[in-house]
Order: structure tokens, then sequence, then C-alpha cells
């Protein structure tokens, strides 16, 4: 069966022309993505021009507009702009939307190096190991896949050991446990960069060393017993663990009190007076057109008869048309994207006038499929990884689309409604004695929710909560 579905996946592809493959990727590209492959375009087709909006002027100096319809036939140039006036307002282009400011976080720790006693070989290896750390401070990757890229791209001849000397220098930046490779190795880097003098602090060392497995599955039973410690010892120590931060990255924000993600939306919606507006953010999206000059530059070629002429003008024409076609393409995503918005604005209308969560309607993907006439397949691109800026704050669409249940008086709720529920059961929980999915499934089916013990796994593991078991506390 695997054999034939592969099959049919390989004939259906092969349908798709190198322009339908491409015109899905655009779709899938979210707002700060499209503009880099735009740029990418400009570069590398050199009959596409970034529109300046300059306008020419004649011999008198008058302004003129210049079409490219006057130099070849009518309709080998699309006439229309690439932003349509329902994706565009001037007032965007002063829009500034999550824009970071001060150092990143990366630009911080290379600071920092600066001011160990390091050699020109050690700095490069150091500045080389910190922009392999992740955002959450985290090394990922192994040291020997580190050699290895440091020998193909900068041609240095790196061991392990070296890389090793200088991750230890890096542990010594701030935030405390970044450069980390393991959760503990984060929380004992932590530990170390505090004073040791305290006996709960030895104690916590000891734990994160030893029976770190014991202390992630909390299974404060055991620790006990092999620590040979009283309780009020053990849960001292645990809090000293609980202070410290799993994710040290975090913990800079670049001057500003919450680290907040760089995320440029898709869609601008503003409300007023009870009327939407809703808009393709196209910002830093810029303008293109088709280079003048090589337009000239075929029109005097046609009129030329050797081949060398007749070959140059055909390559000309042959980027014009992909030219062409990139304009298009884009122009088709804007719509595309517009288009399926405003369908999930209309169908999710009371939710976007205030952002309350409960007024969210069951949507799946095939509910805005029908509406829009487009495949689910299109309507899933549209809204992977794309987000909508409104009023209550930047939503991702995925966020919008719930399964829908129904409860015992037959009324139709989402997902979402199910999941608020159990984020608000959780909440309460007596932490000592924490509801498994079992009992989770009893309060929602005498609140009239009928859903199986292994649905309630899944919901709660999509909001990102552990099992009973690890959400205890001592």
């Amino acid at each position: 069966m695997a054999t034939i579905n592969q099959r049919q996946l390989q004939k259906q592809l092969q349908k798709l022309s190198p322009q339908q493959i491409q015109m899905i990727k655009l779709l899938e590209l979210p707002a700060l993505q499209l503009t880099q492959r735009i740029k990418q375009e400009i570069e590398e087709n050199p009959i596409l021009d970034e529109d300046v909006a300059e306008p020419a002027t004649n011999e008198e100096g008058e302004q003129k507009d210049i079409s490219v319809d006057e130099y070849i036939k009518e309709g080998e140039i699309p006439s229309y702009k690439l932003h349509s006036p329902a994706a565009y307002r001037p007032e965007d282009k002063q829009q500034q939307v999550f824009v970071s400011s001060g150092v990143s976080f990366h630009e911080f720790l290379e600071e920092q190096l600066g001011y160990k006693q390091l050699s020109e070989r050690q700095l490069s290896i150091a500045k080389y190991l910190v922009g392999s750390i992740d955002d959450s401070g985290y090394l990922r990757r192994d040291l020997l896949s580190i050699s290895d890229d440091l020998a193909f791209s900068l041609s240095m001849d790196v061991g392990i050991e070296e890389l090793e000397d200088m991750l230890s220098v890096i542990h010594e930046l701030e935030p405390a446990g970044v450069g980390a490779r393991s959760l503990q190795e984060c929380l004992l880097l932590q530990l170390d960069s505090l004073a040791t003098g305290s006996p709960e602090r030895k104690l916590a060392r000891r734990i994160l060393t030893t029976y770190f497995d014991e202390f992630a599955k909390k299974h404060y039973d055991k620790l006990l017993l092999r620590l040979g410690v009283e309780e009020d010892e053990l849960k001292a120590a645990i809090e000293e663990i609980m202070h410290l931060s799993p994710k040290p990255g975090n913990l800079y924000s670049g001057g500003s009190v919450e680290s907040a993600p760089y995320v440029t939306p898709d869609f601008i919606l503003d409300v007023q007076d009870g009327r939407f507006d809703l808009r393709l953010n196209a910002s830093n999206v810029p303008e293109v057109k088709i280079n003048r000059r090589y337009v000239d530059m075929m029109r005097s070629l046609s009129d030329e008869g050797d081949e060398q002429s007749q070959e140059a003008m055909r390559f000309i024409k042959g980027k014009i048309e992909s030219a062409k076609w990139f304009i298009s393409a884009i122009k088709q995503r804007h719509d595309t994207l517009l288009s399926t918005m405003s369908e999930i604005l209309d169908f999710q209308r009371e939710y976007f006038v205030d952002g309350n969560r409960s007024r969210l309607k069951p949507m799946i993907l095939k509910d805005i499929a029908d509406r829009t006439g487009l495949d689910v397949s299109t309507i899933s691109r549209v809204v992977n990884s794309k987000y909508i800026q409104t009023h209550f704050g930047v939503i991702p669409l995925k966020q919008l689309f719930s399964e829908a249940m129904q409860t015992d008086s037959g009324e139709e709720v989402s997902s979402y409604e199910i999941k608020q529920i159990l984020s608000e059961c959780i909440d309460g929980e007596d932490k000592h004695h924490p509801l498994t999915d079992e009992a989770l499934m009893d309060i929602l089916n005498s609140k009239g929710y009928h859903i199986a013990r292994r649905t309630v796994a899944k919901y709660r593991e999509m909001l990102g909560i552990p099992v009973a078991r690890l959400r205890k506390t001592f």
C-alpha cells in the first residue's frame, strides 16, 4: 500500500511545472522570508529592479510615466503593481512592528569575549562556538561536527580538546549556564557560579551530579532514601535548583524586561466602530519592476539580423518571461492570502471584536477551503507560520483552528474550550497530588464533555503540560 501511495505522489508531483512548485513555495513564506526571497530574485535576475517609485523626466524636464508596454507587445508585461490598494497603504512604510532594539544575545556574548585574554585564534574559535549557541543558550551541536565545520569554512584544524578549552571560557560568560550541552550541565554551571557555602547548595549539586534522573522524574522518595537526608533538607535543596533557569538565553532580552521573539505579522487588522479593515503587511516588501534598459536592448537587438544578436535577444526575452512570472506569482500569493484571511475573519468575527477566546468557533481547514474554493493544502500553506496583528495582540493563524466537539446538550464547542478547561483544572490542582489524565477525563465528563482519556492526553501534550507525575511538587 505504501508503494502505491508513493507512486501516486510521485505521479502527482511530476504534473506540477517548475513555476507551480515555486508558487507553492512562495505561498508558504511568511512576510519576513518573502522580503528576502524577492531580494534574492532581484539579485539573480538582472531584468528585475526594485521599484523606488521615482518618476522619470523627459528632455524638457517634465515628469513622464514610463510603461514597458511602449516597448514590447501588449500583454508581455503585467500592468499591475505588486501591491493592490487593499493590500497596501502609504502609511505602512512608517509602521514598525516588533523591531528589536539594543544588542542581540549573540552580540552580547561576543562583547564579553573581548574582555578575555584570548589570542586571535582562540577568539575566532570562541566566536564560532558562540554562533552555534541557540537562543535558549544551549550548544546543541556536538564538538566533532563543529571541528569539521571549522576545517571546512575557516580552514582551521581544531581538535576536540581545544574546543573544550574554549567552551570552558564561554561557560564563564553571562548569563550563567550559557553554552551548556544539556539541562544537567546548564543547571550545574549556574550552581557553580553561586557561592557554594550553604548546605542546601551542596546537596543540590550532589543531586544534579549523581541523581539527576531521579530529580527530573520527581522520584522524591528514592532521593530521600539514596541521599539519606531529612525531608526538609531535600526540600531546601530542590528549592535551590528551582531558582535556576532551564533556558539561560531567555534571561537576556537586549535591554527589555521580557524577551520577545522577532515576529513580523503577515496581516494587519484595524477595528473601528465595529468595522474591520484588513490588509496585508507590506511595509518592508519591495516593489519590483522590469528594468527598462533591458527592454530597450531587446528592441534594438530585434532589428539586428545576426545570430549572436538573436541569441542575446532570446536570452533577454527569457529573463523577461521569468520576471513576468515572478511578479504575477507574488500578486497571486497576495490575493490568495488576502482572500483566505478575509474568510477566516468572517468565520471568526465574534472573536476578532475583542479577542475573547471563548468566542472562537470550531473551525478546520476544510471550512475555509469550502468558502474560498481553494484546496485544503493551499489553506494549510497560507495558515502555516503566518501571523495577524490585531488590537489585542499578534496572533498565529494556527491558533484560530480547532476541532469541533459536542456536549450532552448537543451544543458544538471547539477543542480550544476543552483545552481551556484542562488548563484551569491543572492550574488549580493540588500539586502534591496532581490530577491524572483519567481524573481530568472524569471532570470533563461531569461537565458534559464526553472525551476519552487518550484525547485528554493529546490535548494536555498540545498545551505543553507534562504528565501528573512530573507536575508533582515536594
